[in-house]
């Protein structure tokens, strides 16, 4: 890859550290896109022995899977449409038209594999991406959840844990942290 076409295709990606997530961080600060995709290739690498999958792909997988917010900023689960997605899907992948061959066969390879959710990396980075925004929403003050997410944090991500025993037992555990910071009103 040439300097300029890495240096462009950083530019655009670094938008993402200024793309604000539904979500607030403990400061009481928006998280950034980045800062969720971040500590999302972070769960992956700490989860490598846990797994027997390729691990590599899985984290490529959290890095790339929110680029399309670029284009389009981050539209919380709950208020996306089918619409949306598919501006946020053109829009990146009119972008992934202008990378390099290689560069380009690679994102396309990983968001159809990450679409059709057959993979074992494919499951393990959706469920990572679910659970990640559910630890980010129990680090966050109470006072910043809306009333729909008292029950989201509990029903987000589980469906995507069942193929992993290890997956739904941090489930659990996650769960629980929900429960008692709820009864707290923390």
């Amino acid at each position: 890859m040439k300097p300029e076409e890495l240096i462009s295709i950083l530019e655009v990606a670094g938008r993402l550290k200024t793309t604000t997530r539904h979500c607030f961080l403990k400061n009481g600060r928006q998280e950034s896109v980045a800062e969720h995709s971040w500590r999302l290739a972070l769960m992956a690498m700490l989860l490598e022995d846990a797994f027997d999958c390729d691990m590599n792909k899985v984290i490529r997988m959290c890095l790339i899977h929110d680029l399309g917010e670029v284009f389009t900023g981050d539209i919380p689960t709950f208020q996306k449409t089918d619409d949306d997605r598919r501006v946020e899907d053109d829009q990146y992948q009119a972008w992934i038209d202008t990378f390099p061959e290689k560069e380009k066969q690679m994102f396309e390879d990983l968001i159809v594999e990450m679409a059709a959710q057959e993979t074992i990396e494919a499951k393990l980075y959706k469920a990572l991406d679910k659970l990640e925004a559910v630890i980010s929403h129990n680090e966050s003050s109470i006072q910043t959840w809306l009333p729909l997410e008292y029950d989201l944090q509990y029903t987000y991500g589980q469906k995507e844990v069942q193929f992993s025993s290890y997956l739904k037992e941090l489930k659990a555990y996650i769960d629980q942290w929900t429960k008692s910071k709820i009864e707290a009103g923390e």
